[in-house]
């Protein structure tokens, strides 16, 4: 299942990241200074989805990626493709699993696995 993974950066700031079924990360948002930001962000591209507007691009070197935006704001930007053709499959994917997307936080500074070794 696709999922929109929420962290913590080291500035403070949070961003969220899509990541596909296989776990490659699609795009990355913008930095947030409230993750109740990036919350709302998510909330709003799953149920207004039509209301974004995807940039295509290009990169000096001839890589193509895409940017998410919303009345003339980018939010997200995608990872560097090596083709067209996967850019286009990289937005398809995005549009199909949106929907049903779960939402991980991975946002808390806490270790989330408890540590199975211990020091002696």
């Amino acid at each position: 299942m696709s999922a929109f993974v929420i962290s913590k950066r080291e500035n403070g700031n949070y961003k969220f990241t899509f990541a596909s079924r296989k776990g490659k990360t699609i795009f990355t948002s913008i930095a947030c200074r409230e993750k109740s930001d990036c919350e709302k962000i998510i909330e709003t591209i799953q149920k207004d989805l039509e209301s974004f507007t995807f940039r295509k691009a290009r990169t000096g070197s001839g890589k193509y990626f895409f940017r998410i935006t919303r009345g003339g704001l980018v939010l997200a930007t995608s990872r560097k493709f090596s083709t067209e053709l996967m850019l286009q499959k990289g937005i398809d994917q995005f549009l199909k699993y949106v929907p049903e997307a779960e939402t991980l936080d991975f946002s808390r500074s806490e270790d989330v696995f408890e540590s199975v070794f211990t020091e002696d």
